[in-house]
């Protein structure tokens, strides 16, 4: 029976669609996932969605949809990704999914019921893009510490998750499992900064917004993001408190979540003690990958930098992609993309090195063996030095796959066929083919070639699925990891087929060119909606006093506002009912555009528009009281 392997990514969040950052999580948890699978092991593979929070509704919200019907649209675009990129995983649970949310009401009430959630009230900073409460101390400058968005103050009746009362065992956890947490930077970032300091109980229920998991004993509170979003790992292979699956009792603990680094602390602190409260073993492992930065900057829209997956898989390919995003992040260390950093390590390491070993391979044989790949005869000094480099290097390769250091890994893939290059230079093929009587050396030098181009194919088979399948189709040999570099040349015999270029080399000139084209369409489309002064000078904003306001009747939206603008006084309809009573309103000036056509209102005429700001919070815009009715904004 197969030994099980259970691996999770963490999943993703439904605000919007996933740039080349977020892509590379399911990359690399996809080419452990198909090691693993070599190594003989029963894979069960999962990633997912995390669909609820109160910044889903307001986006929901502002495009004038139901939360159901946005987080829909969004993992539709997230699931599409992760296939693109050939993610081979098992189930993609989305915390939508109607089980997923039972189990999730079944965990909340257990924990209330044995007394780990208790009711209180909060009084702190929040952050609405992380859902992450903060105390004074930890803020910085007003602004979250992980993210840096603006935090903004929360008081509100809640429910807590007594961390306190777990914090021993938590860390006599991490003692008994020193890698429980990987890399070791991350293990002691969790003990100095979190745990040493004390740990502070865990808000896990909001009763300010209505998008998520109601509370089954108190249906005004919804179950916050991180009890609902954790326990994905569990509910996916049917656990809920009154029953474990067939499948849960095979596959938990799992063998390795892989997040990124910036939510280790809910992974290593939070999730772990929800587990001891609800009497479940703890994952073995948690990788905390890091960063890929966008020319050295970590990616936002705010800052225009937002590279996404399936242009530069348009642009260089599946594989290309998935290679570069694989050999250039590193086990700690901040990764970097761009353009040119692709184009560079495309050119250099799959179309010189590797695509150009296989194509003059592939040539070679076909030019002097009629295309039939011949079996060695006796070694000599220099087949004996190749050998030895490409088994030293395969099993570094393999030693640093199995531990989860792929960047590490691919450096010494590429050693190898580095060697295998060099080792075309040393023979001189085309001169052995010249004299009958060195026919058995060159008999020897294409079969140790081929199985140099086995070995780095099968070790790069994570990385580049599809090109290790065609090139293992090209010579007709086995990417099984206990043929790995063995020389027993067991392909002899087979025929090469037809050899196209693995990578073609990128013109890093012309495709500047197109860039700079695609950049062009886009600022002509960004203009689209854009007007000109003379555009803008056709709007009349006038100061307006409120002389009286009423709500509009059969409206919870509508307020019917009279403004006195100095020449009349004009009626105006305003969706600002949920924020302002009419009596915050009147006496107070505003600015009205007077030049707006009139439009019916729930029966009202509406003859102007007051500016505000907002679409949660909304604001309207005061005017000084020394400003003048009448008074012309420009």
């Amino acid at each position: 029976m197969k030994e099980k392997f259970y691996l999770t990514t963490a999943i993703a969040y439904t605000s919007s669609k996933p740039h080349i950052g977020n892509v590379f999580e399911i990359v690399l948890t996809d080419a452990i996932a198909r090691f693993r699978r070599m190594q003989g092991y029963d894979v069960f593979f999962l990633t997912g969605t995390d669909e609820h929070g109160i910044k889903i509704q307001q986006k929901a919200e502002a495009k004038g949809v139901t939360p159901k019907q946005y987080v829909d649209e969004v993992a539709g675009e997230i699931r599409r990704m992760w296939d693109l990129f050939g993610a081979s995983y098992d189930k993609f649970i989305r915390t939508t999914d109607e089980y997923h949310e039972k189990a999730v009401s079944k965990i909340f009430t257990k924990l209330y019921e044995q007394g780990d959630i208790y009711k209180s009230s909060y009084e702190g900073w929040y952050c609405t893009p992380c859902e992450s409460f903060w105390t004074e101390s930890q803020a910085v400058d007003g602004c979250c510490p992980d993210c840096g968005a603006k935090l903004t103050k929360s008081h509100e009746e809640a429910y807590f998750l007594r961390l306190s009362k777990y914090a021993d065992r938590l860390i006599e956890y991490y003692e008994q499992n020193p890698d429980f947490i990987t890399p070791v930077s991350r293990r002691n970032e969790m003990i100095n900064n979190f745990i040493k300091p004390g740990l502070q109980d865990l808000c896990v229920s909001r009763s300010t917004f209505t998008w998520g998991v109601p509370v089954e004993f108190d249906p005004k509170h919804v179950i916050y993001v991180w009890i609902d979003a954790l326990s994905n790992y569990i509910t996916a292979i049917g656990y809920d408190p009154d029953h474990k699956s067939e499948l849960y009792n095979k596959l938990w603990p799992a063998d390795l979540h892989v997040i990124g680094k910036d939510i280790v602390r809910f992974h290593t602190i939070y999730w772990p003690i929800i587990l001891m409260a609800l009497g479940e073993p703890l994952p073995k492992k948690v990788l905390g990958h890091p960063w890929l930065l966008m020319n050295n900057d970590k990616m936002s829209k705010s800052k225009g930098n937002m590279l996404y997956g399936d242009d530069l898989v348009r642009m260089f390919g599946l594989d290309a992609i998935r290679y570069y995003l694989l050999s250039e992040m590193g086990y700690q260390n901040d990764g970097n993309i761009s353009y040119d950093a692709i184009i560079s390590r495309t050119n250099i390491d799959l179309a010189n090195i590797y695509g150009n070993l296989v194509s003059r391979t592939a040539s070679m044989i076909k030019q002097y063996f009629g295309g039939i790949i011949p079996a060695p005869s006796a070694n000599e000094e220099v087949d004996t030095a190749l050998i030895e480099t490409v088994r030293a290097e395969a099993k570094a390769a393999y030693d640093l796959l199995d531990k989860y250091y792929l960047s590490d890994a691919a450096t010494h893939i590429i050693a190898l066929l580095k060697a295998c290059n060099k080792y075309i230079d040393d023979t001189t093929p085309w001169m052995l083919a010249k004299d009958e009587s060195k026919r058995e050396r060159l008999q020897n030098v294409m079969a140790y070639l081929v199985e140099g181009i086995r070995t780095a194919t099968t070790l790069f088979t994570p990385y580049m699925p599809t090109t290790a399948e065609n090139v293992a189709k090209l010579f007709g040999f086995d990417t099984s990891l206990d043929k790995l570099a063995d020389f027993k040349c067991d392909f002899a015999g087979n025929t090469v087929g037809e050899c196209g270029k693995l990578f073609a080399r990128i013109d890093k000139a012309e495709f500047d060119k197109q860039p700079a084209k695609e950049a062009e369409e886009k600022e002509k489309k960004a203009l689209e909606g854009k007007i000109d002064i003379e555009d803008f000078a056709k709007v009349s904003l006038v100061v307006g006093k409120v002389v009286a306001c009423e709500p509009v009747p059969k409206s919870d939206k509508l307020l019917k506002l009279s403004v006195d603008i100095g020449s009349e006084t004009r009626t105006v309809a305003s969706g600002i009912a949920k924020f302002y009573k009419p009596n915050d309103l009147v006496g107070k000036k505003i600015i009205l555009v007077e030049n707006l056509k009139p439009a019916m209102l729930r029966g009202v005429k509406s003859e102007g528009m007051i500016l505000a700001s907002g679409e949660d919070d909304v604001k309207v815009v005061f005017i000084d009281d020394s400003v003048p009715v009448g008074s012309k904004v420009r």
